[in-house]
């Protein structure tokens, strides 16, 4: 037989005393860090220490190019398609 679960802690909250506690989340970070879309150096220098913390015979990009280009390709064509307004990217022959 289910046991029903009582809800507790956060779940048992009303939903505008959630929202205003989740709210606080993002404000704890200031402005300039809180999108790397705003800054692109931010975000490649985030990119390097992820990379760098991972063992170099770990890191599947460095050991299987082919794999590389294909994550690179894809994207790519993901963000063609969000910055065409939806249509389709032309793909390139090869």
């Amino acid at each position: 037989m289910a046991q029903a679960r009582s809800k507790r802690g956060f779940a048992a909250m009303d939903r505008n005393k959630q929202r205003e506690i989740a709210s606080k989340g993002g404000q704890s970070v200031p402005s300039e860090k809180r999108s790397f879309s705003k800054d692109p150096e931010l975000a490649a220098e985030a990119g390097r220490k992820g990379g760098q913390s991972v063992a170099p015979q770990s890191r599947s990009f460095s050991q299987n190019r082919a794999l590389a280009a294909q994550a690179g390709r894809k994207g790519g064509e993901a963000r063609g398609a969000r910055s065409s307004g939806g249509q389709e990217p032309q793909r390139r022959a090869g």
